[in-house]
């Protein structure tokens, strides 16, 4: 047993459950430093365990009738075909060095992208409102699979954006979408994408098996622990700590 695997399982599984920010954010960069794997090895490993570990959440809010099952199936209508093509075009092209580069660059946009959603969490709604105006019922079924459509090939490419940037763009399209519906039909929509996704990197060797089993046994722990300290810490010093992480993470990925 790989026990720095476990206790870094551990510490993302908690700090997803205080913050509720998906683990790719946290979990890739965590995998290209310290267990230095290579970026697409990492964004492979890292697509499973998000997969894995958003199950249970996804069951229990499905349960609690808190999937909006009409926005998830239009989010998987654009997010399933752009994965499969993107991950075909990687088979097609094969793992080239511009393949690994396009890997590493937006893997540093997506967490760069994650921080400013996380920085401005309370605002994007008040963006949604206003923008609601331009935006009636009758295209928001086109926009959510357009959305769709950028979740999959983002998260394909970075294995990030299926949690918040997900639960951003839902919120900017349906703004007036009480916080339980975005959050359950942003997590049921992540599972068959990170899924997929992880699929198909596993189908280029991109996913390192001895280290993914750790790393979720111990975040199952970390999870149950982050949701019971969630109430007790502050939420901006716990947001401005993780922006801050995330803004490092991301600018020293693309440099």
């Amino acid at each position: 047993m790989d026990w720095i695997a476990v206790v870094s399982g551990f510490g993302v599984g908690a700090i997803v459950g205080i913050t509720g920010v998906g683990g790719g954010s946290l979990m890739t960069p965590l995998l290209l430093s310290v267990f230095r794997l290579s970026p697409a090895v990492a964004i492979g490993t890292d697509l499973w365990f998000a997969a894995l570990t958003k199950v249970s959440g996804s069951v229990a809010h499905a349960r609690h009738g808190h999937v909006r099952w009409d926005i998830t199936g239009r989010l998987l209508a654009g997010s399933i075909p752009a994965s499969l093509a993107t991950v075909a075009l990687m088979h097609l092209s094969g793992v080239t060095k511009g393949w690994a580069a396009a890997l590493t660059f937006s893997l540093g946009i997506a967490l760069l992208l994650t921080a400013l959603v996380v920085a401005f969490k309370k605002s994007w709604q008040a963006l949604g409102l206003k923008l609601e105006q331009y935006i009636p019922d009758s295209r928001k079924p086109a926009l959510t699979i357009a959305a769709g459509a950028i979740l999959g090939v983002l998260v394909s490419l970075s294995s990030i954006g299926a949690g918040a940037i997900g639960a951003t763009l839902i919120l900017l399209i349906y703004p007036r979408l009480e916080a339980r519906y975005i959050v359950g039909s942003d997590i049921a929509h992540a599972v068959p994408l990170t899924l997929v996704a992880g699929i198909g990197h596993a189908t280029l060797g991109h996913v390192n098996w001895t280290l993914l089993v750790p790393l979720l046994i111990g975040s199952v722990p970390g999870i149950w622990l982050g949701a019971q300290l969630t109430r007790r810490l502050p939420d901006g010093a716990v947001r401005a700590l993780l922006c801050a992480s995330l803004l490092m993470a991301g600018w020293k990925v693309i440099h």
